[in-house]
């Protein structure tokens, strides 16, 4: 009888245990994902110090790309935008790039 009511004990423990490394995991996920729908800037910061095997804890792709999913269609206008000349630092829009001749916009690296 004590070995079962002792058994019965340890088994509640691991279940209490299992919760709430599931509970912090929900949290952890949570915050990675409000992480992601904030400015490059903030998600860039939240992921500098977040430690690399912590990658493997969460979806990492697929939350990314649904965080990230864009709401233009083929066809569309592209959003207007000002950016930095990267050689002068000199700011630029969009809008202003495409009142002569077509723009093409590459995201990428080329190293």
């Amino acid at each position: 009888m004590k070995a079962t009511i002792k058994r019965w004990l340890q088994n509640r423990l691991v279940l209490r245990l299992a919760g709430a490394l599931f509970v912090a995991w929900l949290g952890f996920v949570g915050f990675i994902d409000w992480a992601m729908h904030r400015p490059p800037d903030v998600f860039g910061h939240v992921m500098m110090h977040m430690p690399m095997p912590a990658y493997f804890l969460f979806p990492f792709e697929t939350m990314w790309t649904q965080a990230r999913f864009g709401h233009v269609n083929l066809g569309d206008a592209a959003p207007d935008f000002t950016v930095e000349i990267l050689h002068t630092q000199e700011p630029v829009q969009l809008a202003s790039l495409w009142t002569s001749k077509p723009v093409v916009l590459v995201f990428g690296s080329y190293t």
